[in-house]
């Protein structure tokens, strides 16, 4: 069974404020993204790693690569306008660079400025998709919620939200089918995709420290996690 991974880079970072996307904001003398890297390499060395970055920023990648001690291998693709786009773009490029008719093929898509996530969780993640074909994972809502309608709002059980995470993971052959449909917004991460097809997604537990950084609060606690 060979297992495929997508990186999906394509953010520009506004919302961390200064003028570095955050996925190459240095943490622990390696750029963000580098880390990310550094996990799904240290959990399959011979997965293939496809990174979907805009394509203005693959000359400073490119640099910020030169420049590292190390790298894990890994192939570079032209991010798109949305991340389905972006997705699309890497699939695209997997269909051409490893073609594969193995209906046990597996592709796990992540976020690529998610570094602290475990490798057991990796490991999870795939293992679930390869019984169930999908692997979504989630974690429970902490804080309490309430539903918005205009100036009314109204307290709603969190025991039925989860936050949704990455990596998610599906058989290789039903990705390539979902991401062959055309985009429209409802579509958020690669479950709403498969989805659209008419197809169940099987959870999985996902992890607290499998933060996505957005807010430069989130870029504090990954750098007190990896320093």
């Amino acid at each position: 069974m060979r297992r495929y991974v997508v990186l999906v880079a394509g953010g520009q970072g506004l919302r961390m404020g200064g003028e570095v996307p955050k996925q190459f904001v240095p943490i622990a003398d390696r750029p963000l993204l580098m880390h990310t890297l550094d996990h799904f390499y240290r959990w399959d060395a011979s997965a293939p790693i496809i990174l979907a970055l805009p394509e203005e920023h693959r000359p400073y990648w490119e640099s910020l690569c030169a420049s590292a001690s190390s790298v894990p291998p890994h192939y570079v693709v032209c991010g798109g306008e949305t991340r389905f786009h972006s997705v699309h773009n890497a699939l695209a490029y997997l269909d051409n660079a490893f073609p594969d008719d193995s209906l046990s093929s597996l592709v796990g898509v992540h976020d690529g400025v998610r570094p602290l996530i475990p490798i057991e969780m990796i490991d999870r993640c795939f293992c679930t998709a390869a019984e169930r074909d999908t692997a979504v994972p989630i974690v429970p809502v902490s804080n309490s919620l309430r539903f918005m309608d205009k100036d009314v709002s109204r307290p709603v059980d969190r025991s039925r939200y989860h936050i949704v995470q990455t990596p998610q993971v599906f058989r290789r052959h039903l990705l390539v089918r979902a991401y062959r449909q055309p985009y429209v917004s409802s579509f958020t991460d690669d479950a709403s995709v498969v989805e659209a097809l008419g197809i169940s997604v099987y959870t999985v537990s996902g992890a607290s420290e499998n933060i996505k950084v957005t807010t430069p609060i989130d870029l504090l606690t990954v750098s007190a996690y990896l320093s």
